[in-house]
C-alpha cells in the first residue's frame, strides 16, 4: 500500500497514566450536545409551535363566540320563589360568589360557596328599561319554555318577547288562540313591509334628490353672490334660473310627501298586540318588526332558516340601534374602497422611492439617513400619523381647497374635515415604508448579470429597469403590497381623527355624479368594532356583534391578501423561467 494513502493512526493513551484519568480526559472531549443541534431544534420548534397555538386560540375564540351570534336560541319563562316571572334569552351562565352576609354578632362572616347564575335577555326594553337581568339559580323555583311565545326584532327599542293576543289588519281584527293569531301575522307582515320598503326608497331617492337639487341652487346663488357680488346682473340671472329649479324640486318634494304620507296610512291600521310573561300588553306596529319567529317552536330547518336570514341582514343591511344590531354593509363597503384607494396611492409612491434609492442613489450618508429615517418611520405609532393626517390634509390642504373651490359652502367644510381621501393618504403614509423595504429588498435579488446583459444589447438604463428588473422584482413587490393590504385595513387610531363615523349617512360611492365622493366620511370595520366595544350604549347586547364583526374584519383581510397572492404567484411563475 502506498504510504501517502496510508491512515494516520490514532493516538494511543499513555499507559503510564491512571485509567480514571484518560476517561476524565475522553470525557472532555467528546462532542456537546449543542454542536448536534437537538436542544435548538427543540427551542425553534417550540417557539413555532407556541405562536401557532396563540393563533389558533385567537382564530378560535373569535370563531367560536362569533358564528353562534345569529343562531335562534329558546325562550324561557322563570318563576322566582317570591312568584316574579322573568322571561327572555339565555346569554351567558356563569359561577359567582355572592356576598357574605353580615354577622349579628360582629364576627366574620364564613366564606359563602360558588353558586351559577344565568343572565337573561330580558328585551322589552319599552316596558322594563333593561336589556338584561342575572338571575341566581337559587332564587328560581321552576321553569319552562312556553309554546307559542315569539322572538321580535324591532327597528327600535330591541328585542320584544310576548305571546300573541290579537292582529288587526286593514280594519280586520284577529283573536283568538296564538296559533291563529300567528298565521294571520305572517301573511300580514310580509305586505307591512313591502309597504315600508316602498315608502323608504321614496324618502331616500326622491325626497333626498330633490333636497340635494334645493341645496345646489342654494351654493350655485352664493356662489355666484360671491364671484360677481350681491347686487350684480350676473347674480340676479343665476337667481332667476335657480328659482325655477327649486319650484320645481319643491313640487317634487310635495308629491313624494303624499306618496310617503299614503304608504304611512297604510300601515298605521296593522299592528299586532302581544302579552309579556308578567301579563303586560303591548301593541307594536307591523312595519317596524323586522324579523318575528316562535322562538320555542322551531325546528333545526327553521333555525337554519333564521340564521341565513341574520346573516344575510348582517352582510347587506345598514346597522341600526346604535350599530348593535342590523347590518354592517356601509362599514364593509367603506374598508374595502379605503383599502383599494390606499393601495393605490402607496404602491406607486413606495415603488419609484425603492428604485431611486437602489437604482439612481449613489450611496453615502445621505442616502444612509434617508434608509434610516424609513425604517424608524414604520417605528411611528399610528396615532402620531392620524394627528399628522387632521393637521396637514384636513386643516392646511383642506382648508385651502375650500377656500378657493367651496366658499359658497362655507363655514360648513368640504375636504376641511376628515374623509375617505384623507384617510387613504394617511394610512398611505403609514404604510409607505412597508412598501419601500420589501421592493428595494426584492431590486436587489435581480442577478446584475441580467443588468449586464441587457445593456450589452444597447438598452438605455430605464428600458433595463422596466423590461428587466420591475418583472422579475414584481413578486417581492406584490409581497409589501400584501403587508401594506394586511396592516392598512386593520388600522383604527389614525381613521378616528381624518374621516371613520359612528354612522354614514351615505355611501362615499353611489350613482350621482362624480360617482367617487372622496370628501365624505365612511364606515370601518375596524372604527365599528371600537365603536361596538367601548362606546355601545348596551355593552351587553353589543359583544356577540363584537366577535362577529371581527370575524369579519379577518376574513375581509385575509380575502384581500389571497387575491394578491394569488397575482404573486402568477407573476413567479411567468418570471420562473428567466431567472439565473
Amino acid at each position: 500500500m502506498n504510504e501517502l494513502s496510508t491512515p494516520p493512526l490514532a493516538p494511543q493513551p499513555d499507559r503510564t497514566q491512571p485509567a480514571r484519568t484518560v476517561r476524565r480526559r475522553n470525557r472532555r472531549r467528546a462532542t456537546s450536545l449543542f454542536a448536534h443541534g437537538e436542544p435548538m431544534v427543540w427551542l425553534t420548534g417550540g417557539a413555532l409551535g407556541l405562536c401557532l397555538v396563540m393563533i389558533t386560540g385567537l382564530l378560535g375564540l373569535v370563531l367560536s363566540r362569533g358564528l353562534p351570534t345569529f343562531w335562534p336560541v329558546p325562550v324561557l319563562e322563570l318563576t322566582t320563589h317570591s312568584g316574579e316571572r322573568i322571561g327572555g334569552e339565555v346569554a351567558l351562565v356563569e359561577a359567582f360568589r355572592p356576598e357574605p352576609e353580615a354577622s349579628s354578632e360582629g364576627a366574620p362572616a364564613a366564606r359563602p360557596e360558588l353558586e351559577e347564575r344565568r343572565m337573561l335577555r330580558t328585551g322589552n326594553y319599552d316596558l322594563t328599561g333593561v336589556h338584561f337581568r342575572w338571575v341566581p339559580e337559587r332564587e328560581v323555583a321552576s321553569e319552562r319554555a312556553p309554546e307559542w311565545i315569539l322572538t321580535i326584532e324591532r327597528l327600535e327599542w330591541g328585542r320584544f318577547f310576548g305571546t300573541p293576543t290579537a292582529l288587526d289588519c286593514d280594519g280586520v281584527r284577529t283573536e283568538g288562540e296564538p296559533a291563529q293569531v300567528w298565521q294571520a301575522f305572517e301573511a300580514a307582515h310580509r305586505a307591512a313591509r313591502e309597504t315600508w320598503r316602498e315608502r323608504r326608497a321614496i324618502e331616500t331617492n326622491d325626497i333626498g334628490a330633490a333636497a340635494k337639487i334645493k341645496e345646489q341652487a342654494r351654493l350655485a346663488i352664493r356662489d355666484a353672490q360671491l364671484r360677481y357680488g350681491a347686487r350684480s346682473s350676473e347674480a340676479e340671472a343665476v337667481r332667476q334660473q335657480m328659482t325655477t329649479r327649486v319650484a320645481q324640486a319643491d313640487a317634487e318634494l310635495a308629491r313624494a310627501g303624499e306618496q310617503v304620507e299614503r304608504l304611512k296610512a297604510l300601515n298605521t291600521g296593522r299592528t299586532i298586540t302581544l302579552t309579556t310573561v308578567d301579563g303586560v300588553q303591548s301593541v307594536i306596529a307591523l312595519d317596524q318588526i323586522v324579523r318575528a319567529f316562535p322562538a320555542n317552536r322551531l325546528s333545526w330547518s327553521d333555525k337554519l332558516g333564521v340564521y341565513a336570514s341574520r346573516v344575510r341582514e348582517f352582510l347587506f343591511d345598514e346597522p341600526r340601534e346604535s350599530n348593535s344590531e342590523g347590518g354592517v354593509f356601509p362599514a364593509i363597503f367603506g374598508t374595502v374602497l379605503m383599502t383599494l384607494i390606499m393601495s393605490i396611492l402607496v404602491v406607486p409612491f413606495g415603488v419609484l422611492a425603492a428604485l431611486y434609492l437602489r437604482e439612481y442613489a449613489r450611496p453615502g450618508p445621505l442616502v444612509s439617513a434617508v434608509r434610516i429615517a424609513i425604517n424608524n418611520l414604520a417605528g411611528v405609532p399610528s396615532i402620531v400619523f392620524g394627528v399628522f393626517g387632521v393637521g396637514f390634509f384636513c386643516y392646511w390642504i383642506g382648508a385651502g381647497i375650500d377656500e378657493l373651490f367651496f366658499a359658497a359652502k362655507l363655514p360648513s367644510p368640504t375636504y376641511g374635515k376628515g374623509g375617505l381621501l384623507w384617510a387613504a393618504l394617511t394610512l398611505a403614509l403609514l404604510t409607505l415604508p412597508v412598501v419601500i423595504v420589501p421592493t428595494e429588498e426584492a431590486l436587489a435579488a435581480v442577478p446584475r448579470s441580467m443588468r449586464e446583459g441587457s445593456y450589452a444589447c444597447g438598452a438605455t438604463k430605464w428600458q433595463t429597469i422596466w423590461r428587466i428588473v420591475l418583472p422579475r422584482a414584481m413578486p417581492g413587490i406584490m409581497t409589501g403590497m400584501i403587508l401594506a393590504l394586511a396592516r392598512g385595513a386593520g388600522e383604527v387610531a389614525p381613521l378616528m381623527l381624518v374621516g371613520a363615523s359612528k354612522l354614514a349617512a351615505e355611501l362615499p360611492l353611489d350613482g350621482t355624479f362624480p360617482y367617487l365622493h372622496p370628501e365624505r366620511s365612511f364606515m370601518h370595520l375596524g372604527f365599528h368594532i371600537y365603536d361596538l366595544g367601548f362606546q355601545s350604549q348596551n355593552s351587553e347586547a353589543a359583544k356577540p356583534m363584537v366577535y362577529t364583526t371581527t370575524l369579519l374584519l379577518i376574513a375581509l383581510v385575509v380575502v384581500l391578501n389571497l387575491i394578491a397572492i394569488w397575482v404573486r404567484a402568477r407573476l413567479r411563475r411567468r418570471f420562473q423561467g428567466a431567472q439565473l
